[in-house]
């Protein structure tokens, strides 16, 4: 709870209770209370008008859209990188045999030297 530990919160509430005196505290507690939900109404009044301009806009097709755009080319990149994968395997696997053809050819031709 914002860093604030249980021997801090303690202080604080006592150094509160010591200033405002305990009949004001729950009036302060009360007015503290109204003002975070008028903040939290405010915000959320704030982000619907937002989202209103954005569809009035059609920026929200936009970018579902472009959200769209990007997750084919992710899937295309991922399938080609796929194919490149299996690709390097096959040729890995082709000059590995070759190798070995060349070994066996070699071979008894370095013996008998």
């Amino acid at each position: 709870m914002f860093g604030i530990g249980g021997g801090e919160l303690v202080l604080i509430m006592f150094i509160a209770l010591m200033l405002f005196g305990s009949d004001k505290i729950p009036e302060i507690a009360r007015t503290l209370g109204k003002i975070m939900a008028q903040l939290k109404n405010a915000t959320n009044d704030i982000k619907s008008e937002i989202q209103k301009g954005a569809e009035a806009n059609g920026l929200d097709k936009t970018f579902q859209e472009m959200h769209g755009n990007f997750t084919g080319l992710t899937e295309s990149i991922h399938k080609e990188i796929s194919k490149a994968q299996t690709q390097m395997l096959a040729d890995t696997t082709v000059k590995t045999d070759t190798a070995e053809e060349i070994e066996e050819i070699v071979g008894p031709i370095k013996r008998q030297k």
